[in-house]
């Protein structure tokens, strides 16, 4: 099988896994004409930093053969799909390849499981090795580990990619064992407890190391990451199982607070072939994908608990408007809110005022009071904000806006879901 056909297969294969984040890495680059490679360039998958610089990475698995029989995934062993496999150097050539092309700014890899998890990861490993070590490589490294691996492995793993992944699959333990009986949830979470371990060590070390007055050498080689220092993340998919998205948001709060994650991942459900009548026989809903992501936004920087998030009923989240809408109609009693004397916490509840409306607007109000031409200076969006706040001046404001808004949503959640026309619409009547 030829090197591209290989690519064909395996960078297809890979699109299914969402958690291909890059970044909070150290900062390497290359210049003094020692290494390729640095984590600094903007730009095949395309990843976003926090401060907006689109990060290119060649995103592949290394094998797509697996002697897992998973029922969602469409490698499994009993799927009927065309196998292929990289060899170690193929990887590497790639991957240095692509980089000087300026196509790529680093390598997201993961694998099928084939012979045993550590004889997978190994091979996993040696692939970010042979590119630290041999070739100097300074650009992003994220590795999709294997639970079920050695901790020795899970350990080697950290010395050279900048993030690691495990992922959870499904929502729940009751969901993994129906659609994936050959995982180990409790091998999946201490896996994560050994990574997060390792981490914060990591940490700790860098903190505690003494500054020196004598100026530094530059080492010859780029040092390599003193553990996975962009830290690890996982992913579950959403819509394979019966799992709800209340406890599909209590299993993320979970996994931040007990292993520190950066990131959870979600990932609508999609059909494969020769699917499992276990299996869902419709595509779950990308917006429910999307609302979920607002919904664990809220969780990380907003200040909301998981158990608020999605009222009581069905445990789900309206798919007609976002999660931070939908909380304040359902909490009406405390809005309007005054824009000039909430606090922090309580302005991040309003809709439409985001982390940095929230930090223009606290220190504007140290130097006057705010009126409504003052958000519209600071581009804060008043038909999203007005409902929920009073301002000077404006006291029927609140109310008025928050009657218009009403008006607007009324009935949304009963319009038809848009379709895509077909070439055949229309045609029955004609003759």
């Amino acid at each position: 099988m030829t090197l591209d056909r290989k690519l064909a297969i395996l960078a297809d294969a890979a699109k299914y896994d969402a958690s291909c984040a890059s970044s909070g890495t150290q900062k390497r680059d290359s210049r003094g004409g020692r290494g390729i490679g640095s984590t600094e360039g903007a730009g095949i998958c395309h990843s976003y930093a926090p401060d907006g610089r689109c990060i290119s990475l060649l995103k592949i698995l290394l094998t797509n053969y697996c002697v897992y029989d998973c029922l969602y995934c469409v490698n499994r062993v009993s799927s009927n799909v065309e196998r292929a496999r990289f060899s170690i150097d193929e990887v590497v050539q790639l991957t240095l390849d692509f980089y000087r092309r300026n196509c790529i700014e680093g390598l997201f890899l993961s694998s099928g499981i084939i012979r045993s998890p550590d004889y997978t990861m190994e091979r996993v490993v040696e692939v970010a090795r042979v590119l630290r070590e041999e070739h100097d490589f300074r650009g992003y490294i994220h590795l999709k580990t294997i639970p079920e691996a050695s901790p020795e492995l899970l350990a080697r793993a950290g010395r050279y990619a900048d993030r690691l992944s495990i992922n959870v699959e499904l929502p729940t333990v009751e969901g993994l064992q129906a659609l994936a009986p050959e995982k180990d949830g409790q091998a999946i979470r201490r896996s994560m407890a050994r990574l997060r371990i390792h981490i914060d060590d990591a940490k700790g070390e860098a903190k505690t190391q003494a500054p020196t007055s004598q100026p530094q050498v530059k080492p010859k080689r780029a040092r390599a990451p003193l553990f996975a220092p962009a830290g690890q993340s996982t992913q579950m998919i959403v819509g394979a199982d019966a799992s709800d998205d209340r406890s599909i948001l209590a299993t993320s709060a979970t996994l931040y607070g007990a292993y520190r994650l950066r990131r959870v991942y979600y990932s609508a459900f999609s059909p494969i072939p020769d699917a499992s009548r276990a299996l869902p026989l419709a595509q779950a809903p990308l917006v429910r994908e999307h609302r979920l992501y607002q919904a664990d936004w809220l969780m990380r920087f907003y200040g909301f608990a998981h158990d608020e998030i999605v009222g009581p009923g069905s445990g789900m989240l309206a798919l007609h408007i976002d999660p931070k809408l939908a909380w304040a109609l359902a909490h009406r009693e405390q809005f309007p809110i005054d824009l000039n004397r909430a606090p922090r916490e309580l302005l991040l509840r309003v809709p439409g005022l985001g982390v940095r409306s929230v930090d223009r607007l606290l220190q504007a109000r140290r130097v006057r009071r705010l009126h409504a031409d003052d958000l519209e200076r600071l581009r804060v969006p008043l038909k999203k904000v007005l409902p929920f706040v009073t301002l000077p001046g404006q006291p029927a404001t609140a109310a008025s806006a928050m009657a218009a808004l009403d008006a607007a949503l009324h009935g949304a959640p009963h319009k038809a879901a848009p379709r895509q026309a077909s070439l055949f619409d229309g045609q029955a009547g004609a003759g």
